[in-house]
């Protein structure tokens, strides 16, 4: 089972990944990075995707509330795709142990990137990815 590092070597190793990093969201640093940033700061750049991830799993229009919700355990969001001109950012959700508030943020390019393979490929990663 790989730890942070190794995770985001191999999330570097898809086609088009430009960045990578591991940010939890409840305070918006960057538990791991590697490759490039969008705005040249990984901090920078996990501060502003935390502030994405943290609406969609704490507002209800994205995870609402209820039953089925509630009897699940892990985040209440599974990923977030967002497309811009030159890339796409794709945040995955990390089950863990403790409390559940991490994600890995994967920065492709959107000429040589690939989402589909990307987006099974980081649901795989987050699965094995042991925090230490």
């Amino acid at each position: 089972m790989p730890g942070i590092d190794e995770c985001l070597l191999e999330a570097m190793a898809l086609p088009g990944a430009r960045g990578a990093s591991l940010v939890d969201w409840s305070s918006g640093l960057a538990l791991g990075t590697a490759g490039e940033s969008p705005v040249g700061d990984h901090e920078t750049t996990a501060a502003e995707t935390a502030e994405l991830a943290r609406a969609a799993a704490e507002y209800e229009s994205f995870a609402p509330g209820g039953t089925e919700a509630q009897d699940s355990a892990g985040p209440p969001v599974e990923d977030l795709i967002v497309t811009t001109r030159t890339g796409y950012h794709v945040l995955r959700f990390v089950e863990t142990s403790f409390d559940s508030s991490v994600f890995l943020h994967l920065w492709l390019d959107r000429t040589d990137g690939n989402l589909a393979l990307a987006r099974h490929r980081l649901r795989a990663l987050a699965e094995e990815l042991v925090l230490k």
